[in-house]
């Protein structure tokens, strides 16, 4: 669908192998007039420490599912970071960004006591801040593509939102963004290879677009030699018990301030169905199970580009140790930052607009602290040095 305002990002063609995106002049700018969204959670490292992480997930998610809705079907790129999200829209788009992400913090924290921070910030003002907001798509299958950013923008709007620059002041109390299609109903997904490893990795100031391509390539070529290119999702889906792990979950984003146990008991019974759908290879009506699994796992979001390199890996001990070995000689020169963590299952958090057709979202991370605590063990680095 072309965007009803600009249609930038809709003309750019996706691109079908990863590789290619470590070639920064893959990458376009974005019009002059767009904006810069930016949310994340505030001591998201404090928030999965309380056993919490699927939570933090689940809030990163809703920022872009709210934004998806709120757009009515308009493309436009966005980004999954574990415990928040960016996107980039067109300036016209500017006021109702504003809105969903005044909702999202006020209902954050009204219906988990989590901390939202969110940020707006013109294209214009970033680039006269000498970084450029570039991006690129990425198609994992015929039904999904996922932007891809670079050029250092997306990097500084984060600091300068954490900085508290640019805020978004919270919405009235009981407002409310529209979530539909977001959930959780999934299992977690064991590793097979070794280990689930969360990587993040971004570039110094010393580090020149070449530099950093150089090395995104090498890491992508590494990871390409694990089975399915270290997918952490299973070909035929990640499992699917009853009641599904997350039900409460599921039930506080989509009661809409209605009553929680009733809520509750709707998404036991619906989820049954869909289970015993799931169990029996059933189709109801033009849902297809089997078909359904299959795309749920060519369409994970399990490794992108934004303004550095995210990625979860199914992988091996010898992958994961040269990983280790470009990613240390890399910062022993000052090109980069990186961290990584390792836990045992992948968790996926899904936007569903339809299950009947093949464009639904979903975002992979780890499951124990993911991007997270690997973004974590970065900054400890930073400390560091």
């Amino acid at each position: 669908m072309f965007d009803r305002h600009d249609p930038f990002y809709a003309q750019l063609a996706p691109l079908r192998e990863f590789s290619q995106l470590a070639d920064p002049e893959r990458f376009q700018p974005v019009p002059g007039d767009w904006v810069v969204g930016a949310a994340d959670i505030v001591d998201s490292t404090g928030e999965i420490e309380r056993g919490r992480y699927k939570t933090v997930n689940m809030v990163g998610a809703a920022v872009i599912s709210a934004m998806i809705n709120a757009l009515g079907g308009q493309v436009f790129p966005f980004v999954f970071g574990g415990d928040g999200a960016s996107f980039a829209v067109p300036g016209a788009d500017a006021a109702r960004s504003r809105e969903v992400l005044a909702a999202m913090r006020r209902w954050a924290e009204e219906e988990f006591a989590i901390s939202l921070r969110a940020s707006l910030i013109p294209v214009a003002d970033i680039r006269a801040a000498g970084r450029d907001v570039r991006v690129a798509r990425y198609a994992t299958s015929d039904g999904v593509d996922y932007a891809m950013f670079s050029g250092g923008g997306l990097a500084w709007a984060e600091a300068r939102m954490k900085a508290g620059d640019y805020a978004v002041s919270p919405a009235d109390p009981g407002a409310q963004p529209d979530l539909t299609g977001l959930s959780c109903r999934w299992s977690n997904s064991r590793a097979l290879n070794g280990e689930i490893v969360s990587l993040v990795v971004q570039p110094t100031e010393r580090a020149t677009e070449r530099d950093f391509a150089d090395l995104a390539q090498r890491l992508v070529v590494v990871s390409e030699g694990l089975a399915r290119g270290g997918h952490p999702v299973p070909p035929a889906g990640p499992p699917m018990r009853w009641p599904p792990p997350g039900l409460a979950l599921d039930a506080h984003v989509s009661r809409e301030g209605g009553n929680l146990a009733l809520r509750k008991l709707l998404l036991l019974g619906q989820n049954l169905l869909i289970w015993i759908l799931f169990r029996t290879g059933m189709r109801l009506g033009s849902f297809d199970p089997e078909h359904y699994r299959r795309t749920v796992s060519a369409n994970a979001d399990f490794r992108k580009f934004d303004d550095g390199l995210k990625m979860t890996l199914d992988c091996d001990g010898p992958t994961l140790a040269r990983i280790r070995q470009l990613l240390d000689e890399a910062q022993s020169r000052g090109k980069i930052r990186f961290g990584i963590h390792a836990q045992t299952e992948a968790m996926m958090t899904c936007f569903v607009p339809s299950a009947t057709q093949d464009d639904h979202v979903h975002f992979v991370d780890g499951a124990s602290g993911g991007y997270a605590r690997a973004a974590a063990a970065m900054k400890g680095q930073e400390i560091r040095a």
